[in-house]
C-alpha cells in the first residue's frame, strides 16, 4: 500500500510540474512512478529505518 501511495504522488507531481511548461511526457512519468515504488518497496524490505 505504502509503494502505491508513492508512485502516486510521484506521479502527480510530475504530471504538475510537466504541465506548467506545457508538455506532459508519459513515459517519465510513468518511469518516475514505477522507480519511486520499487525504491520504497525496498524500503519497506529493509525494515524502515525510520521507525526505529
Amino acid at each position: 500500500m505504502r509503494a502505491i501511495k508513492t508512485m502516486a504522488q510521484t506521479a502527480i507531481a510530475m504530471i504538475g510540474t510537466a504541465a506548467l511548461v506545457n508538455s506532459v511526457d508519459w513515459d517519465m512519468v510513468i518511469s518516475a512512478s514505477l522507480l519511486s515504488g520499487i525504491l520504497s518497496l525496498l524500503t519497506s524490505i529493509a525494515g524502515l529505518p525510520e521507525l526505529k
